[in-house]
């Protein structure tokens, strides 16, 4: 079976919202964004990533973040998912938002115009590259030894590496709120149903579950 690249757990508004303009260290989703609004459906389950205690619900949502790490053998991201740092790196202490146990637990390739040396933090190596969305693709694949390489955001990427044609699968989360403005995946899910089958799962917690897969 081919390597394929996945979309998990990616999280937008009722309005296809899924992050705000303006990204600082102390707002990494930018102005006018609560990612712990967005983001509550995954932060209660028992299976998040980022949990550091005991408990959290099971079920539909759980099922969706407990395949986070299922079957991946490497991440894209895009710089701005890393760090609010802009053009050439200033800092080279400072390693991201992700703390020294990030969940990736793979390689981790970030997209950067910027040359930066790779470092690792725990089980999770960052490589910083400069490519066009295919050529990224192919140093995952290779890193990720025929595991699948997941396209961890943020959605200026995810965007990216849609209109390039090389989004086999996405899990899109539509939270039960209205932003209004900001960097938005889609004006409407249907957008993407020239190129990808949908199914739509409703949660108990109000989120309803996007599945999209290629025709």
């Amino acid at each position: 079976m081919d390597q394929l690249l996945r979309v998990q757990n990616f999280t937008v508004s009722r309005d296809g919202v899924a992050a705000g303009e303006d990204q600082s260290l102390e707002r990494p989703f930018g102005h006018d964004v609560d990612p712990g609004q967005l983001f509550a459906w995954a932060g209660a389950t028992a299976n998040w990533p980022n949990r550091t205690e005991p408990g959290g619900t099971r079920g539909l949502d759980d099922y969706f973040t407990r395949d986070f790490s299922h079957h991946i053998g490497a991440e894209i991201m895009g710089r701005n998912k890393f760090g609010p740092q802009r053009g050439p790196w200033q800092d080279h202490e400072w390693q991201g938002w992700w703390g020294d146990e990030p969940p990736f637990r793979t390689p981790v390739f970030v997209l950067t115009h910027h040359a930066r040396p790779s470092f690792t933090l725990s089980d999770t190596t960052f490589h910083f590259v400069d490519g066009d969305p295919a050529t990224v693709l192919a140093q995952a694949r290779e890193a990720a030894r025929g595991k699948d390489v997941r396209l961890g955001g943020g959605v200026t990427t995810v965007r990216e590496f849609l209109d390039a044609g090389l989004v086999d699968t996405l899990h899109v989360a539509v939270a039960p709120v209205t932003l209004g403005s900001g960097l938005r995946l889609w004006d409407s899910p249907e957008q993407l149903l020239d190129r990808y089958h949908m199914e739509v799962v409703p949660s108990p917690s109000g989120v309803t579950h996007h599945l999209f897969w290629r025709r």
